[in-house]
């Protein structure tokens, strides 16, 4: 697994029938992935489940990366 990054922003835009996302990091790296509409809906759906769950240190795990 590779070192995180601090993320400064993240640009979306269609790519054919793909998403294209570009994450930019403050350290000036620029990553791009082509995800399919289904696959961003799922990343939605991670990402509101995460929003939406208590934090801190009694906070449970959260579910493995897919």
């Amino acid at each position: 697994m590779t070192t995180a990054h601090r993320l400064a922003r993240i640009l979306a835009t269609h790519s054919g029938e793909d998403i294209e996302l570009a994450f930019a990091t403050q350290d000036g790296l620029t990553v791009k992935v082509l995800a399919t509409p289904d696959q961003i809906d799922r990343l939605v759906d991670e990402l509101e489940d995460i929003l939406n769950s208590p934090s801190g240190p009694e906070a449970p795990e959260p579910p493995a990366a897919a």
